[in-house]
């Protein structure tokens, strides 16, 4: 054989190495960031919840909050790379006022995988009458989106620290957005630019005090500002408005 051919088998062989390590080094990457995400705290989510579990795990690994007579419902996409079940206190607050939840669990903890995870739900549920779909953060976020196609199933949005990209400004929908005024995740410059997709009459609270990772609980968020309230402070009162424009009619 050649020298030539030998170079040339050799300089295939390396730029074939070469692939498998990039390739390699990435799905390494890829697992690292995955691997790595916000886990619920399951000691203060206890002592949040003294009574107990009042909520049942579906196989697909969703949340359900069923209080008795039931007749509005809830699905809430968790935040971006946060264990869902963070978010037990705040969806327990909200059963404790009658509305029926869930809580859906994403793939790798991220609902940009699963957009579409609210299909089917309503079906599950016929004694539900009037839905409404939302989420925290990158959850909300896909939350809008999911609703932008499914509009006439809905009642309205609710947004955790969280904007739409999707445009909903012609939808008849009630919209609620909630963020707190020490949250530093929430990107204020896409949440203004975002406002105009939203219904007109949207309405907007500003939680004094509050910071962006304390609608689960979860601990502190890499980023955010510092809270002047309690961690249940601010769950109690976002179930409060939550249950304000949910139960209103």
């Amino acid at each position: 054989m050649s020298f030539l051919a030998n170079k040339r088998k050799r300089s295939i062989f390396v730029a074939l190495a070469s692939i498998v390590l990039a390739i390699a080094v990435l799905i390494g990457a890829c697992a690292i960031y995955l691997g790595d995400y916000y886990k619920a705290d399951a000691e203060a989510i206890a002592a949040f919840l003294p009574q107990g579990n009042t909520w049942k795990e579906e196989p697909n690994g969703s949340l359900v909050f069923e209080p008795d007579g039931a007749t509005a419902g809830l699905i809430f996409y968790p935040g971006g790379k946060v264990e869902h079940a963070a978010y037990i206190p705040l969806m327990q607050a909200c059963a404790e006022k009658g509305i029926f939840c869930i809580i859906a669990e994403m793939p790798f903890h991220l609902a940009v995988f699963d957009i579409n995870a609210a299909d089917g739900i309503q079906k599950e549920y016929p004694q539900i009458e009037n839905w409404y779909i939302g989420g925290h953060s990158l959850g909300g976020s896909m939350a809008a989106s999911y609703l932008e196609k499914h509009t006439d199933e809905y009642e309205g949005l609710i947004l955790l620290g969280s904007y739409s990209t999707a445009d909903l400004s012609d939808a008849e929908l009630e919209v609620l957005s909630i963020y707190g005024s020490e949250d530093q995740v929430l990107n204020r410059e896409k949440y203004k630019d975002n406002i105009s997709h939203l219904p007109k009459d949207f309405k907007e609270i500003v939680l004094e005090g509050g910071c962006h990772a304390y609608f689960g609980i979860y601990g502190t968020q890499d980023g955010d500002g510092t809270p002047s309230i309690s961690n249940s402070e601010q769950i109690l009162r976002t179930a409060e408005y939550i249950a304000q424009m949910i139960l209103s009619e």
